[in-house]
């Protein structure tokens, strides 16, 4: 069955032209013009992937990244403005998966949208990892500190998950996105380091002094097998 795309932007004519091309792919799309109506659509579709625009004429795209992350794990690609570094950073702290800045080529759209949902639907079917207190449950896609669910987005699971099978090595922040099938890092791109301070918020039990994912400076992070290994 072909992928559930939800577009929430208020530009119709783009909205349109990229329904025309992901629909060209094989993706069932559908549109929504504000973000009241896109959180709606969103929970009586329950789409498989959400493309967010930030600029938005009632709620802006972060309040309805907010609203979406408080019952949902969709895996959410932000559109923002060209430069607007500020606006790249809020969204991946409360919860985007990917974004990309306007005006883009629908080529690369296409392909980051799928690499969202590949890391979604990959993965091998294994038991949980536990160390300690921390569990990830690869099938169940959950992680767990003293049985407590903690939430985590598609992307940051996966991160999670990439860190945790390789406990002990430092793995840098190419390794990682390699590991995570995500796009290659430009120059001082540091997405991966605000999806960690994430991860460390949700597991850690003082993320300022983490001791599970331990930053390596010049080389990456490590995950530690044990706490005090830090």
């Amino acid at each position: 069955m072909s992928a559930r795309v939800l577009i929430i932007d208020d530009d119709r004519s783009l909205s349109g032209m990229l329904a025309d091309y992901l629909a060209a792919d094989g993706f069932r799309v559908a549109a929504a013009a504000d973000g009241t109506e896109g959180l709606r659509r969103a929970k009586a579709e329950a789409p498989d992937a959400v493309i967010l625009d930030v600029m938005l004429p009632d709620l802006d795209g972060f309040e309805v990244l907010r609203r979406l992350r408080a019952n949902s794990d969709v895996p959410v690609l932000m559109l923002t403005a060209r430069g607007e570094d500020t606006d790249r950073i809020v969204g991946l702290e409360i919860g985007a998966d990917d974004y990309l800045p306007k005006p883009f080529n629908p080529r690369e759209l296409l392909a980051r949208l799928k690499a969202v949902l590949r890391r979604r639907q990959g993965g091998r079917r294994t038991a949980p990892l536990r160390f300690g207190r921390l569990e990830i449950d690869p099938e169940a896609r959950e992680v767990r500190v003293d049985g407590e669910a903690k939430p985590l987005t598609g992307y940051q699971f996966d991160l999670l998950l990439a860190l945790a099978g390789a406990a002990g090595r430092v793995l840098s922040r190419d390794a990682l996105m390699d590991r995570v099938k995500g796009e290659p890092l430009e120059a001082f791109d540091r997405s991966i380091d605000v999806h960690v301070s994430r991860i460390r918020a949700a597991i850690e039990d003082d993320p300022k002094h983490p001791r599970r994912i331990i930053t390596v400076r010049g080389a990456g992070y490590v995950f530690a097998r044990q706490q005090d290994e830090a």
